[in-house]
């Protein structure tokens, strides 16, 4: 909002909002109204006695329950008519047997000596009740005319005309609703006004994620905490060995350390190594370029200074009950433990981050996937040691619970680097990755006889070499589950990236140690390890940046500054 003017005058009241240039106006209306006084609402307080218990009710429900208690009332009220007519009824019948024989019953009367004897011998002799015998004695002599007995009979058969519609009534609910709609149009027309208030239907909110696109981008994490997406277009397919292009321009002494693909509708839940939670939405990430420093992530999450997101999950829509019920979160810290929950524990977010698993004092989450509950789990060692386990053996458990042990250290100085999910395990191979550069594709069960590459054991376990560790080779950093469909992106210390296609990398045994993956300048080393879904409307293919494989010497395109883009 650029300006706002009053232009209110004896006519009525109007604003004017000037917006500046950029500004959609009717998200700017949809915020007016939703958090300024524009527009009004009036909450009502609606608890009604439900059947003797306090409970709160929506206008469906008020409306139900409301209906329900006029039926009751006119089960009450008609029931409570039907024994009043049977009750004249039956004094009626026996004033008409009186009547009928009427010279009998006065002699029988005279003959009595009092009223009590009248009565029993009226019924002995005409086999009526207490209550006929009563009314006969107490009859007055005006009711012997025949007018007077003629009224009797219309009045009796009146009565059982009123007897039947009133057990009709009883036995059809169908007329019982006809009656209470009829007494609500009767007050209606008694009682009813004009209304003095306006329904008008809104129009439905326009919101921000109506107006960005849902297209793939690339969520980078550098080690100070500074985050960004950038869309993965921007992003190029090079042949293995190249030194790669310049992916992010980070402050001193910072370097990224984690990157991730998404798109923009998606739901996103980070996980910090202290072992919290945030939920957010990725387009609510700020935007930047390849080659932009971000922003803190303590800017967009209410995150501790001294703690750092570790992984996320992006899900399809947490508010699907059917969905959140049917999906597990599985997380893995750096000693080794593993814990599985299920992601309805994650769809009611809290400003501060909730807790996801508890986290020792020497240890430190690392990863969380999101799974079915069907998957198998695959930790891998810095040693260059893995062990793969059915996630069935893993139970659920609550948010606050610490875990369960998923692999066992091979000495002190050893720690878990990375765990992968396997859906299918004939599909998909493990790539590793080392720190100076070198990598390999394994398969996870031979495709020719099926027998496991990587054998199924119980968690816990020691696991098997999964690449051969020298000083060349240096430590394993990163494992990934990958397939022939999906792309590489390896970024170093230094900010540099390189971008493959993983068909490129052809399949080696457990024991061996790989090739050279990414040609690193100095002390320089692999910061974080990506794979990316390939995009078939991207050219992945540079003609003036192919290469040939077997040199491993290509030296990329450095896209971070003016100058080395117009020498290229």
């Amino acid at each position: 909002i650029s300006t706002i003017r009053d232009e209110s005058d004896r006519n009525g009241m109007r604003i004017v909002y000037v917006l500046k240039r950029d500004a959609i106006p009717n998200i700017v209306l949809n915020k007016l109204y939703k958090y300024t006084a524009l527009q009004s609402s009036f909450s009502v307080n609606n608890i009604a006695l439900v059947k003797g218990r306090p409970q709160l009710l929506n206008l469906k429900e008020l409306i139900l329950h409301f209906v329900e208690h006029r039926h009751d009332v006119v089960v009450r009220r008609t029931k409570y008519e039907l024994r009043k007519a049977e009750e004249r009824a039956h004094i009626l019948e026996g004033l008409i047997i009186a009547s009928d024989n009427i010279d009998e019953v006065i002699a029988l009367i005279r003959a009595s000596s009092n009223a009590d004897e009248a009565r029993e011998k009226l019924v002995e002799r005409f086999k009526l009740s207490e209550i006929q015998a009563k009314a006969i004695v107490e009859m007055r002599l005006r009711q012997l005319t025949g007018l007077e007995q003629d009224k009797l009979r219309s009045e009796y058969d009146a009565l059982l005309e009123t007897i039947k519609d009133l057990k009709d009534i009883l036995d059809k609910k169908d007329r019982r609703m006809d009656i209470i709609k009829e007494e609500l149009l009767v007050i209606k027309d008694k009682y009813g006004d004009e209304r003095r208030s306006v329904i008008e239907y809104a129009g439905g909110d326009l919101s921000i994620e109506d107006m960005i696109p849902d297209e793939k981008v690339v969520i980078t994490i550098s080690h100070a905490g500074y985050i960004k997406r950038t869309p993965l277009s921007e992003y190029k397919t090079q042949n293995r060995g190249g030194v790669g292009q310049k992916a992010s321009t980070t402050r001193n002494e910072d370097f990224l350390e984690d990157l991730f693909v998404g798109t923009n509708h998606q739901y996103m839940l980070f996980f910090t190594q202290k072992g919290k939670c945030f939920w957010m939405r990725v387009f609510e990430i700020p935007e930047g370029s390849k080659t932009s420093k971000g922003r803190a992530i303590q800017n967009l999450i209410n995150i501790e200074q001294d703690d750092n997101v570790k992984a996320f999950i992006c899900t399809q829509d947490l508010k699907d009950e059917d969905y959140i019920n049917s999906h597990y979160v599985i997380m893995a810290t750096k000693n080794g433990q593993v814990k599985k929950t299920s992601l309805e524990q994650y769809s009611r977010p809290r400003t501060n981050g909730i807790n996801a698993i508890t986290i020792k004092d020497d240890d430190m989450l690392l990863e969380a996937k999101l799974t079915t509950g069907e998957s198998q789990v695959m930790l891998a060692l810095k040693s260059g040691k893995a062990i793969r386990f059915e996630e069935a053996k893993t139970r659920p458990m609550g948010r606050n619970a610490s875990g369960v042990r998923g692999i066992t250290l091979a000495h002190k100085d050893d720690e878990v680097i990375g765990m992968v999910t396997i859906n299918n395990p004939q599909e998909e191979t493990v790539l590793v990755v080392s720190e100076n550069g070198y990598g390999k594709r394994t398969y996870i069960d031979d495709p020719e006889d099926g027998e496991p590459v990587y054998r199924v054991t119980n968690r816990g376990g020691k696991g098997v070499k999964t690449i051969s560790i020298t000083e060349k080779t240096g430590n394993l950093v990163a494992i990934k589950s990958v397939t022939d469909d999906d792309d590489l992106m390896i970024i170093n210390k230094s900010g540099i990236a390189i971008r493959m296609e993983v068909k490129d990398l052809r399949t080696m045994g457990r024991a061996t140690q790989g090739v050279k993956l990414i040609n690193l300048k100095g002390n320089d080393s692999i910061a974080a390890v990506a794979k990316v879904m390939k995009d078939d409307d991207e050219d992945v293919n540079d003609d003036d940046q192919s290469t040939d494989n077997e040199s491993n010497n290509d030296v990329g395109t450095t896209l971070d500054t003016n100058e080395n883009d117009n020498n290229n």
